[in-house]
């Protein structure tokens, strides 16, 4: 990559980064998005909301996507940056603001190369969750992928930045790389009253407090070699706080993780047995309810493979490091269930970080990762090409 395109890739970043959105409100991202993809002559559509899918095509050939998020968290930025997000409470705390340039970055570049082929570029919404979806608990790549716009694709490359990987660094796993995550609400309804007639009442409060201590259980005798959490994030009642008033339900909310898609299923049948017995014994109602799911994201080996000559090339055979599985969740998931896929981590460590990573207020990315992000995509979509053909 030329030093011209860089600053101009800098500058695109830095615009992003001050002026955050959170999804499916990415407006003027988009916007800024398609400018660039209009300055290049390439044709886009978009989907899911603000979603943008552009379709490079340079002869007959096969298809290939490369994808990049674009949403924000609703974090107030503490780095302290001459760029910081000019608004409150909004933060590109996730390297969004990076993944987009540089696949703009990538589009520069492959429209100056020859291929036979097609690179389908995805700027996708509302990676972050679904509290602002069209479609009830669905995210941007959930609604991509079902749109069937990427169906006549032969694989699919994705990108994400590490703010505790070694500049210069590749990181991957084959297989199921990251978790199978799904967020949940637990409705304990009860039967309130006089925390001094215990006989007139059916305790939700008590009755949670059992459905946690048994819930963590399920893990233990479930996932004992394999990496899951059942995390309860969140107590509420339903009514005020009162020393003398037992309330009649209590609403617990937390995130159900596990790295293999069997073991989160065995987890999820096992939970609802217990939410059932413990109904029929405290005579109470419980409902689960999943907010939203995301399946283990799956990396393909051959795909892997099929990469190294744009790995070598861009970062070298010693930089691309194999790692372990992560219980942290990415919807390129749903892009890794209908097609091969690879979902790599890019090393962007900036100075001497070692304990700010993502979603934290005062995380920071070392810019020069883009010199190697958007090379890497731009080469292994026209590795992939050439593997298709």
């Amino acid at each position: 990559m030329n030093e011209h395109l860089f600053q101009k890739l800098v500058t695109i970043r830095r615009q992003l980064h001050q002026h955050p959105e959170l999804g499916f409100e990415e407006f003027k991202t988009t916007a800024l998005v398609q400018d660039h993809l209009l300055a290049l002559d390439i044709p886009f559509e978009t989907v899911a909301v603000t979603g943008v899918i552009a379709t490079l095509q340079k002869g007959e050939g096969p298809v290939v996507v490369l994808r990049a998020d674009m949403d924000a968290l609703p974090i107030m930025e503490d780095t302290g940056l001459p760029y910081s997000s000019v608004h409150e409470r909004v933060m590109h705390a996730c390297g969004h603001d990076i993944h987009t340039t540089m696949l703009l970055g990538a589009a520069y570049l492959l429209k100056e190369q020859e291929f036979n082929g097609t690179v389908k570029l995805v700027f996708q919404p509302s990676e972050e969750g679904n509290a602002r979806s069209p479609e009830k608990g669905k995210s941007g790549g959930q609604m991509i992928i079902e749109s069937g716009k990427l169906n006549d694709a032969k694989a699919a490359l994705g990108l994400h930045v590490h703010p505790l990987l070694p500049l210069g660094t590749l990181g991957y796993r084959n297989g199921e790389a990251l978790a199978n995550v799904g967020n949940f609400f637990i409705h304990v309804n009860g039967k309130g009253g006089h925390a001094g007639s215990l006989e007139h009442v059916t305790d939700p409060v008590l009755i949670s407090s059992q459905l946690i201590v048994a819930a963590q259980s399920i893990i233990s005798h479930t996932a004992t070699i394999e990496p899951a959490v059942l995390a309860f994030t969140n107590i509420a009642i339903n009514g005020e706080p009162s020393h003398n008033v037992i309330p009649k339900g209590v609403l617990l909310q937390g995130s159900l993780r596990a790295l293999n898609i069997d073991t989160y299923n065995r987890i999820v049948e096992k939970l609802q047995a217990l939410i059932k017995g413990m109904e029929i014994s405290y005579g109470c109602s419980i409902v689960l309810e999943f907010t939203a799911y995301y399946p283990s994201l799956l990396n393909d080996a051959q795909v892997h493979q099929m990469l190294a000559p744009a790995q070598e090339q861009v970062f070298g055979k010693n930089n691309v490091k194999e790692g372990t599985g992560q219980l942290i969740a990415e919807d390129f998931s749903f892009y890794s269930r209908l097609m091969p896929s690879q979902f790599y981590f890019l090393g962007a460590q900036q100075g001497d970080n070692t304990s700010f990573f993502l979603h934290h207020p005062k995380v920071t990315f070392h810019e020069d990762c883009m010199k190697l992000g958007a090379p890497f995509l731009a080469n292994g979509a026209l590795d992939l090409i050439r593997s298709f053909s």
